[in-house]
């Protein structure tokens, strides 16, 4: 089973259209997937239509030992998912003083088996939900917007990784990084990739996400890609990283 946690605390990168999509794009390839919304915002949760709101237990209670993930795990569109609510930011507050915080969500996926991929959209920060999803991880995906700023975005990032792999993680790995609203027309896209594949080789991944505004309408119907439109440049790209992803293997 491949955990892969999708992370960079620079928000506003693509991180929940890449968590969705290409947990989507997996579940075509006949993959069995489960997603998990880590991000108080519910970006994830919401965006595939379950109103998290309405929901009497969601990922805190899983967090804070209340129940299993198996417990709160509700199946939308062929995945498994998860959900959050805004009450995972008090959940972050409560862990600083609880036993084991950094290991709680490793802890209860001891317990979950069956799925190809577990794939964890992670908050715009490096804090305890995110130290728990990297902990918890056997794989690093980071989306990245092609600009100058990216690039120390992503240098502080893998400092983290490095103190991780220190201490909680020793075998988490860098599966890639994937640029996502992609210009290749823009001269400082191109010049950014570059700069990223210099740095990091083939940790950049070849695919990379096209702007496509077909992206940023699907959520608001509740739907991934391939079901709202499955002929876009956006569901054509994921597909694309979701085949890389399976070629590639585990790290």
């Amino acid at each position: 089973m491949r955990i892969i946690a999708v992370l960079n605390q620079k928000g506003g990168v693509g991180k929940t259209s890449t968590s969705v999509n290409l947990g989507a794009g997996l579940a075509r390839q006949g993959q069995r997937v489960l997603l998990l919304d880590l991000d108080p915002q519910a970006h994830l949760t919401y965006s595939l239509g379950i109103m998290a709101h309405e929901l009497p237990r969601t990922m805190g209670a899983v967090l804070m030992g209340d129940c299993a993930l198996g417990d709160v795990t509700t199946t939308v569109g062929g995945l498994d998912v998860v959900p959050a609510s805004v009450s995972l930011a008090g959940t972050e507050v409560d862990l600083a003083g609880a036993e084991n915080r950094e290991t709680r969500l490793k802890a209860a996926l001891a317990g979950v088996s069956g799925y190809d991929f577990v794939i964890m959209d992670c908050p715009p920060n490096l804090g305890l939900l995110t130290l728990n999803a990297m902990t918890a991880a056997t794989e690093l995906l980071v989306p990245v917007q092609p600009e100058f700023l990216a690039l120390q975005s992503l240098g502080k990032l893998m400092e983290t990784v490095k103190a991780i792999r220190s201490g909680w993680n020793p075998d988490l790995r860098l599966t890639g990084v994937v640029l996502t609203r992609y210009q290749r027309q823009k001269r400082l896209n191109r010049e950014t990739r570059s700069s990223i594949r210099a740095y990091f080789g083939d940790a950049l991944l070849d695919t990379a996400i096209r702007d496509n505004i077909s992206l940023a309408e699907a959520p608001s119907f509740g739907q991934d890609i391939f079901t709202y439109k499955p002929q876009s440049n956006g569901a054509e790209d994921y597909r694309s990283l979701a085949l890389e992803l399976l070629h590639r293997g585990a790290p």
